[in-house]
């Protein structure tokens, strides 16, 4: 009985490899798959949208087949769905988990808020330094300017 009622919890299919983001916010779903552009992948995708969460009012869950992401990847995450969490998976078992946290530094990620900005019209790469975590605020490295959650651009 126990072990029918674990299925019956299973809403999206396991994997054998690969990485599951989960606890991401509903509404930032589609964000996450754009900037880690996982429309141009060749390999499979799941995703499911405001399934029931214990710790978010709804969440959305992405699971990617033979895909492992790396820190450049992670912050882009963190950006959009600072709750987020990875899931690591070989031979079908969780091996890693990672939480997805606010970097201190977001260098190359983000596009200056202020058009006037040196890296908006030069072949600079960005760089912030994050003045708040909750809610996400950014200070440009070269301008200076303020760039609030509301506000970013991801590369």
């Amino acid at each position: 009985m126990k072990e029918q009622k674990k299925k019956l919890k299973l809403k999206v299919s396991a994997i054998s490899e690969g990485t599951v983001i989960d606890h991401i916010p509903s509404e930032s779903l589609f964000d996450v798959i754009s900037i880690l552009e996982l429309d141009k992948t060749r390999n499979m995708i799941t995703f499911g949208a405001n399934l029931d969460s214990g710790k978010l009012t709804n969440k959305a869950i992405i699971k990617v087949s033979n895909q492992f992401f790396e820190n450049d990847d992670i912050n882009r995450i963190a950006l959009i769905a600072p709750h987020a969490k990875l899931n690591i998976i070989r031979d079908y078992e969780v091996v890693e988990k990672k939480v997805v946290e606010v970097p201190d530094r977001v260098v190359g990620i983000v596009k200056c808020f202020n058009p006037k900005c040196i890296t908006n019209a030069e072949p600079i790469t960005t760089s912030f330094l994050v003045i708040s975590k909750e809610p996400i605020t950014l200070k440009c490295k070269y301008c200076e300017k303020i760039t609030h959650e509301k506000q970013m651009v991801i590369k």
